[in-house]
């Protein structure tokens, strides 16, 4: 037993120094775009209220969606991944080949109107579904089914948070995604998993709350990342990725710290899209 200790540690620290030397193998290159939910689903806990959605049909909505996409298409994306499940790939590829045939009206949702729009104009085979929405533990899982418990948990999170919190109006896409696709901005977002409900206790000293986070978001987006491995590529290839702007505090580090990637920024192409 030993013996396999010491060769398992040998292995490690010779696999970390085989890492540190060369340049290493030429990487993939990424683009995150983070966006707010164009067709405001709700589905997340920051909700928008009815009097402070827009509709991207509206001017000046729909032509800054216009220059957002044309921007982004200066990146020269080869393959297009949104936030949509693997299950859901089957209806994907049949509204997007129905668009490019000029026979699917874009609806307000940003897969229709940022990846199917930027995917047609690069004449791109297909678009690809990357979403997860993650893994709880069994301790989790049963405390949803427990409806004492699951009434405490919520009970903890309107004393923190009240009613669900609201966004204001957008008056601006462009403004908008400059903001949430700002690193400082992207920083602060993911601290607010490692307070509120991350502290949670059902009993002294438990983690229940770190357990909790842990499958509703880091699991999800460590799974969001691997769907993106999985996709055919060579580091010719260059990935767009059009998903929900909180993503991108544990998915722009992914792609920042893995050798299979190189994270871009969408920033100064955003730039453009304001001339």
């Amino acid at each position: 037993m030993r013996t396999f200790i010491f060769f398992m540690c040998g292995l490690f620290i010779a696999t970390g120094l085989l890492g540190q030397t060369g340049n290493g193998p030429a990487q993939t290159k990424v683009m995150t775009l983070g966006v707010f939910h164009f067709a405001y689903h709700n589905l997340d806990v920051v909700k928008t209220e009815k009097k402070n959605q827009i509709s991207v049909f509206d001017e000046p909505y729909q032509s800054e969606i216009v220059a957002i996409s044309k921007a982004i298409e200066d990146f020269k994306p080869t393959i297009i991944a949104i936030e949509q499940a693997p299950d859901q790939q089957y209806k994907i590829d049949s509204l997007y080949l129905q668009y490019k045939a000029g026979r699917y009206a874009l609806e307000k949702n940003e897969i229709d109107q940022l990846g199917f729009r930027i995917g047609k104009d690069l004449d791109l085979p297909n678009i690809y579904c990357v979403n997860d929405w993650g893994r709880h533990y069994d301790n989790i899982t049963s405390m949803f089914k427990d409806s004492l418990r699951l009434s405490k948990f919520d009970d903890y999170y309107t004393k923190l948070f009240g009613s669900n919190p609201t966004v204001p109006k957008v008056t601006s896409i462009i403004d908008e995604l400059n903001k949430a696709n700002n690193p400082d901005s992207i920083k602060d977002d993911l601290s607010g998993y490692l307070d509120g409900m991350f502290k949670y206790e059902e009993k002294p000293n438990d983690f229940t709350g770190v357990d909790f986070q842990t499958g509703r978001w880091f699991n999800r987006n460590l799974r969001i990342f691997r769907n993106i491995q999985r996709i055919p590529h060579s580091n010719d290839d260059r990935i767009l990725l059009i998903i929900g702007s909180g993503h991108l505090n544990l998915l722009n580090y992914f792609f920042e710290v893995s050798k299979e990637f190189e994270f871009i920024s969408p920033l100064p192409y955003l730039k453009n899209a304001k001339r």
